[in-house]
């Protein structure tokens, strides 16, 4: 029997449209796309076109007749909010331009101005950005007297952190302190003091910080059904754009927002959310069907980034993990490099590996922006840094601070700038003011002292400072340079000495000390190399920070840098090539992680992000970890030792079959 189709007229049974979209999507794409009436989870895996499916959503629901003012789009970042609306003017026209689009606290200032006096707000308050909120910390924090030198307690920086976690977290200061800030439990009672204080002062001004823009805007929702109702009929289509990466005070808005129709479209990824220590919430994605029942679920799986070796391996990362939407990340990409996982050298072997391969990478076409080295934490990359800059490899660095630039390593070294220079001002008065009680006037006057003597530091125990109120930590500082003078001995141990001197200072100084201290670790590593402290110095310190940074520029193309980045930094981006470092327990899953099941699946999703940035090759690294010396032993509170390659990779079962195990050999040097 042969079979005849006939084909509709136009517009017959089919509505017209100016795009093609069935055309420009791919299948789940266009479904996406083209769900409009109802509570959808859009789950877009890495690289699968979320930010593409959205645009062409909004120029769907433009061209199907839906006002865009009744059109809301909240992403993360305002810029991100303007380039979907440019790109769906683009590719429709300039009605797309009137959505309603921005980030959660620029939509809650819009309403808040509105509806203020319904909260018993004015419409003409003040929002305070972080340095204001921290100015009016401080100033409660003195008028409290809980600013005096000889008690320790939360700087303001610190303050605004513990406050600002326990709202995104909704979770309670004591909890936050505990977790975070386990040395100020002590002071739990003062620190609730202190809130309420800040709390009234600003009611008082009419004034709001950041966080208090979503708190007045669900008080504000909660405050009457009539507002509610209101506010829900004009924003009768809502987006909410890496909903993985929202907190649950976030989620709860939404959940008001869409309560009088339930057109909402949540888009992200569970196994890319990895913001929870800036308060985002797992959870949220995971129970979104919850907070709207009946919801449709669209997986978005095709990827347009990485080839198909790398997707088996990262389908293979996540499909360990214990809670997750299943989804399968497929590729029509051509490539047939698999993933190539490296071990059994150390920390320096690791930093010569990449530092070569990254050569001999760029030698085969690829430029050096398209090459990226991805660490767990900023110190991570201290060794490899230095091996980029002998080999003449420029780079920037995004994630923490520039390694030299760190305070408490500028403060470190300090003490060795002065025994290799005993003339070093500016080394001299650092390491002066680190002192409690020795302000500019006083660090200037005993300087004098020393400098005109020729740097000697038994200034430091003259008769004319016998009687200064800190002499004995002048003492203990001329303790320390006797010790390291009258000694021949390696530099690893004269920085030893250092440490151990320093530490109670480094802990009272920084509030968030426990996160530095693998700095100071890893300073002490790099010293190990070397064997005369001039070198050690003219490495490590003496070029300006930008220059340590990225300061050789290549020959050919000067706008030319290899990225370093932490994975945090990472998400969003790819990369050509694709270096994962120290895969190594306790490094990646971090120490400060193994403790909770939480915080391991999100070190979990956090290795999945760092290797679905690789387009073309991916190497995983993982060396073996030498032993940093008696001070580290002493300061660990376990003997814990980074040597296993993270469980990460043991527990993939057929991790080697897909990966090429690369061997590192060595030249001989008389060949």
């Amino acid at each position: 029997m042969k079979k005849y189709v006939l084909k509709r007229n136009k517009g017959e049974g089919e509505k017209l449209y100016s795009i093609d979209y069935r055309a420009e999507l791919n299948p789940q794409q266009y479904k996406a796309a083209t769900a409009t009436e109802g509570a959808y989870l859009v789950v877009a895996g890495a690289g699968t076109g979320k930010t593409r499916t959205l645009v062409f959503r909004v120029a769907y629901m433009v061209e199907n007749k839906i006002p865009p003012g009744s059109i809301l789009l909240l992403t993360f970042t305002r810029k991100a909010a303007q380039e979907m609306m440019r790109r769906a003017s683009s590719i429709l026209d300039e009605r797309c331009k009137n959505v309603a689009g921005g980030t959660f606290h620029s939509f809650a200032n819009l309403l808040l101005r509105k509806y203020a006096l319904n909260i018993g707000l004015l419409p003409n308050f003040t929002i305070v950005d972080r340095t204001d909120a921290e100015e009016i910390l401080q100033i409660i924090r003195t008028n409290l007297n809980l600013n005096k030198k000889e008690r320790r307690f939360p700087n303001k920086s610190t303050l605004i952190n513990i406050i600002s976690l326990a709202i995104n977290k909704s979770t309670s200061i004591k909890k936050i302190v505990s977790d975070c800030y386990p040395h100020y439990l002590g002071d739990y009672t003062e620190i609730m003091t202190v809130e309420e204080y800040y709390r009234r002062f600003k009611q008082e001004k009419q004034l709001l910080d950041y966080d208090d823009l979503l708190v007045y805007l669900k008080q504000l929702l909660e405050s009457g059904e009539d507002v509610r109702k209101k506010i829900s009929d004009k924003y009768r289509y809502i987006m909410v754009d890496e909903y993985q990466d929202t907190n649950r005070l976030q989620a709860e808005i939404t959940v008001l927002l869409a309560s009088g129709h339930h057109n909402v479209m949540a888009v992200g990824d569970d196994s890319q959310s990895i913001y929870s220590f800036r308060g985002a919430n797992f959870k949220n994605i995971i129970d979104f069907p919850s907070f709207f029942p009946g919801t449709v679920i669209i997986n978005l799986e095709q990827n347009y980034r990485s080839t198909r070796p790398i997707l088996d391996m990262t389908n293979a990362i996540i499909e360990q993990a214990r809670e997750k939407y299943p989804k399968k990340l497929f590729s029509n990409i051509e490539g047939d490099q698999k993933p190539v996982f490296i071990d059994g050298v150390d920390e320096k072997d690791q930093a010569a590996f990449v530092a070569q391969r990254i050569l001999e990478t760029r030698d085969e076409g690829v430029p050096l922006s398209h090459i990226a080295v991805l660490f767990r934490a900023s110190w991570h990359a201290n060794e490899l840094e230095l091996e980029l800059r002998n080999a003449n490899i420029p780079y920037v660095k995004y994630g923490g601070i520039k390694f030299a630039e760190a305070a408490h390593v500028k403060d470190t070294l300090a003490y060795l700038r002065v025994i290799h220079n005993p003339i070093d001002e500016i080394a001299w008065l650092r390491l002066l003011l680190l002192i409690d009680g020795i302000g500019p006037a006083s660090a200037g006057t005993i300087l004098k002292a020393v400098i005109a003597n020729g740097g000697d530091y038994h200034q430091l125990i003259s008769p004319a400072f016998e009687k200064r109120k800190n002499s004995s930590e002048l003492k203990r500082l001329h303790h320390l340079f006797s010790s390291m003078k009258n000694k021949q001995e390696p530099l690893s141990a004269k920085m030893e000495s250092v440490l151990d001197y320093y530490t109670p200072i480094f802990e009272k100084k920084y509030d968030d000390f426990h996160r530095r201290k693998m700095d100071l670790e890893s300073l002490l590593h790099i010293s190990e190399r070397y064997l005369k402290l001039e070198h050690f110095l003219s490495d490590i310190a003496l070029e300006p920070p930008d220059k340590f940074q990225a300061g050789i520029e290549p020959t050919d193309l000067e706008d030319e840098k290899l990225v370093l980045s932490t994975v945090h930094s990472a998400k969003g981006l790819e990369w050509h090539t694709v270096f994962i470092l120290h895969l190594v327990e306790g490094y990646f899953p971090s120490t400060q992680s193994l403790d909770e099941p939480e915080d391991i699946e999100e070190e979990r999703r956090l290795f999945y992000v760092a290797a679905t940035r690789a387009q073309k090759n991916l190497y995983l690294i993982a060396p073996e970890i030498t032993s940093r010396g008696s001070y580290w032993a002493s300061y660990r509170s376990s003997p814990f030792a980074f040597s296993e390659p993270s469980r990460f990779l043991n527990e993939i079962p057929n991790f080697r079959e897909l990966t090429e195990v690369g061997v590192i050999t060595f030249e001989d040097p008389l060949s």
